[in-house]
């Protein structure tokens, strides 16, 4: 069943306002538990974690920013 656009909207600023935080203390936690690498080893540690949170939630977020296409249109 897929999400209705008002879902997908909530879903989508409960994950940026909880789900992201929540995201980036774990990762700098778990960067933390080893030794500092390189700075560009760190840097890419970083970057690819940046990407890795957004590929399992493109549904999610695809396709929030434009009108909702479930509302009537006024002509």
């Amino acid at each position: 069943m897929a999400l209705s656009y008002k879902s997908r909207r909530r879903l989508s600023l409960l994950i940026l306002f909880f789900g992201l935080p929540a995201y980036i203390a774990l990762a700098w936690w778990i960067v933390s538990l080893f030794e500092r690498p390189s700075l560009w080893i760190e840097l890419a540690i970083y970057i690819g974690l940046g990407v890795i949170w957004a590929i399992p939630l493109k549904a999610v977020f695809k396709g929030v920013g434009q009108a909702d296409p479930d509302a009537p249109r006024d002509e």
